[in-house]
């Protein structure tokens, strides 16, 4: 059998190899070791230094055969001096390889550079960080699509300032992906998973939305990562998807509904108690709904989007731009009207094309 047929023998072989040349000090005559060696594992009857040779290099056996007793017979190492320089680096395994380097200078022993220390060691994946540092694992980035309503929902908090410094009152907001529609809300006084189980349960009733069917989008914010709502989302049959850390743009839509909130210009600087957040709130939530026309979803409402309206309002459109441009043809210079295009699908993170190259 060929010891040396799998890509993970071959390997460990190597390093095998590398480490028999450095303990014995021989690291010029690390390939008529390695052929020798090599021709030890080999399959065949003889083992004498002719049979190993033709074996290890078939093409050019008479200088390979030249190599081999050179280093068998004539190399100046033993197993006792071999034994002896591995027990002198053996209680310094522990150590950087400049203090390695310098403790051997020390005892009139030189061996190889720190370069070559550190090239040998990062040969055999023994090169790493050796403090015991928290590694942060890679996030897979969100890919999310919704083509109808009640498919992806994106839920958030933000704080509205109370009437008093660093006081604040926190609005829970769902929204729905495709339609921009705001499906839930409500504001309280803290951030709680408990809160959030009350409004999630409300608003999945409401929307008639059936086990398997939604998608729920948020950041990594406590009520978020909380056990209370990843066992409400299962026990759902709510999909769960969350932010990247650190990356706002994973959750767009909740981020440009919570500037388009306070960005209005009736938006106050601050909130005399939670009963006047929630009356302002309440009334930007359904001019919102039903009168914002959104310039992501064709200039349309969110509850023409979500209630299936599209393809009328789209239609009614149309025939009043026709109507104009049979009135005033000479109005339009390229070509006849048409309004902004329907609503199709909303991505989160759309894929990349992949490059040709």
């Amino acid at each position: 059998m060929d010891l040396l047929a799998s890509e993970s023998s071959r390997l460990r072989f190597e390093i095998y190899i590398d480490d028999l040349a450095s303990v014995i000090g021989h690291a010029d005559r690390v390939v008529p070791l390695h052929d020798y060696c090599t021709g030890l594992l080999l399959p065949g009857d003889r083992k004498s230094v002719e049979p190993m040779a033709a074996l290890t290099a078939p093409a050019r056996t008479a200088p390979k055969h030249q190599s081999l007793p050179h280093f068998v017979a004539q190399a100046p190492w033993s197993d006792q001096a071999a034994k002896r320089t591995d027990a002198a680096t053996s209680g310094q395994r522990a150590q950087a390889p400049a203090e390695i380097y310098a403790t051997l200078l020390d005892e009139g022993d030189y061996h190889c550079s720190i370069r070559t220390m550190y090239r040998l060691l990062n040969k055999n994946h023994e090169v790493r960080e050796r403090r015991a540092q928290l590694r942060h694992p890679v996030y897979q980035k969100p890919e999310l699509l919704a083509e109808y309503p009640n498919q992806v929902w994106s839920w958030d908090i933000t704080k509205l300032k109370g009437p008093a410094k660093w006081s604040y009152f926190y609005l829970y907001v769902i929204l729905d992906i495709y339609s921009r529609r705001v499906v839930g809300w409500c504001v309280v006084d803290s951030e709680s998973a408990v809160l959030f189980k009350v409004l999630f349960d409300d608003t999945i009733t409401k929307h008639d939305v059936i086990p398997g069917q939604l998608t729920l989008h948020a950041d990594r914010g406590g009520p978020m990562k909380a056990k209370a709502t990843a066992l409400l989302l299962s026990d759902l049959g709510v999909t769960r998807s969350h932010n990247r850390p650190h990356t706002s743009n994973d959750n767009p839509f909740s981020e440009s509904h919570f500037k388009t909130l306070k960005y209005q210009p009736r938006f106050p600087k601050c909130f005399g108690c939670i009963e006047d957040a929630r009356s302002f709130c309440r009334g930007f939530f359904d001019w919102y709904n039903q009168d914002h026309h959104h310039a992501g979803i064709g200039l349309m409402t969110p509850d023409q989007v979500h209630y299936g309206q599209i393809d009328a309002v789209h239609a009614a459109r149309q025939l009043i731009l026709d109507q104009a441009f049979r009135r005033n043809p000479e109005r339009f210079v390229k070509k006849p009207p048409t309004p902004p295009a329907k609503p199709t699908a909303a991505w989160i993170n759309p894929p990349q094309p992949k490059s040709l190259t």
